[in-house]
């Protein structure tokens, strides 16, 4: 079973030239997440949007709580975001002197309920193509890499810790 979470988490900011990495209680707002990284340089922008879903393996989830050792959990979504826009080559073609990549990484803390964004993941980029891989990347790193614990209720008013694998799977 996994151990136990830091005590407490708290809400973390890092805005990057790249794009912004946010851990926050409070609900996800999609429409603004998205506005975060449109630039006229991208001919394609991509979200992937995770969301607490009403069952796992059989059984009835209420909702998902998440905890983060917050102040390592930013840097490291900071990290995440700067190397992959550094491993995607800017286009030659692109007016913007910058990477024309941007991206924006935003996760919840606390209780989440069920239909409610976890996790909203935008990319911007000169293609489509680039931008789906730049999102599949991103989400990836962020599911094996960022110090987030995430604890399942069940409706039987039992929980469960899960590791933050990306495929539900307790470890440890």
């Amino acid at each position: 079973m996994l151990s136990c979470p830091p005590p407490s988490s708290s809400s973390a900011r890092l805005t990057l030239r790249e794009g912004d990495c946010i851990l926050t209680y409070d609900p996800l707002d999609v429409s603004a997440i998205i506005k975060t990284v449109a630039d006229d340089a991208a001919g394609a922008t991509t979200v992937f949007i995770g969301t607490t879903r009403n069952s796992f393996n059989g059984r009835i989830v209420t909702s998902l709580e998440y905890h983060a050792y917050s102040k390592l959990a930013i840097k490291t979504m900071g990290r995440i975001l700067q190397n992959t826009v550094a491993a995607f080559p800017s286009d030659s073609c692109s007016s913007n002197a910058t990477s024309p990549l941007r991206a924006a990484i935003h996760h919840r803390l606390g209780v989440v309920g069920v239909g409610q964004p976890s996790v909203v993941i935008a990319v911007s980029a000169p293609h489509r193509k680039e931008a789906f891989q730049v999102c599949e990347h991103i989400l990836e790193e962020v599911k094996q890499k960022v110090q987030i614990w995430k604890r399942e209720f069940y409706v039987d008013d039992e929980a469960e810790w899960k590791a933050n694998t990306g495929d539900g799977a307790v470890t440890g």
